[in-house]
């Protein structure tokens, strides 16, 4: 039962905490900006790039927490930590996607505007609009790519308490009382 909970069960648990983590954010988006967001979503090629990026490295970085949070006893030697940190460091590049899709959008929300005119606060909000959701895109897309490499920090020092593994020796130092000198 032990050996259950530990290999099967609770990786499955933690491996699901970052999907379970990501929907609730996205329901938590009151409904009416959600709504406008998915709207405008289909004209918005750097929406489809930082979204494509960031689920593909989400599901990435899912599959390979799930594998080492299976391997967290510490029976087996684990590469996957060491993917974990480089694929998590790719979580930084989705604000600065989103960051040029605002400016782009800045941009060509001003190129519309013929020097003499006075827009209506409709055209400007229609141009402007895809600023906020590249930024909402990228913003999201960084929050759910730092979540599966926390999960799997936590999950694993769990497993390994569970599977009695008390963890790193520290040796003592001169310095310390216990030694007995």
């Amino acid at each position: 039962m032990r050996r259950l909970l530990i290999h099967h069960l609770l990786p499955v648990l933690f491996a699901a905490v970052p999907v379970l983590a990501a929907g609730v954010v996205a329901v938590a988006v009151p409904p009416a900006a959600r709504a406008d967001y998915l709207k405008r979503l289909p004209d918005s090629p750097i929406d489809w790039v930082i979204l494509t990026l960031g689920s593909l490295l989400f599901v990435t970085q899912t599959l390979v927490g799930f594998l080492a949070l299976r391997r967290a006893d510490g029976r087996q030697e684990d590469r996957t930590d060491r993917w974990l940190a480089h694929l998590g460091g790719a979580a930084e590049w989705f604000p600065l996607l989103g960051l040029i899709g605002t400016v782009a959008a800045i941009l060509q929300t001003f190129g519309k505007i013929t020097p003499g005119t006075q827009p209506t606060p409709q055209e400007i909000i229609q141009s402007y609009a895809p600023a906020i959701t590249a930024t909402g895109s990228g913003l999201y897309m960084a929050f759910v790519n730092i979540l599966p490499g926390w999960v799997v920090a936590t999950g694993k020092e769990l497993i390994r308490s569970l599977a009695g593994d008390a963890g790193p020796v520290i040796p003592l130092t001169a310095s310390d009382p216990g030694e007995g000198h």
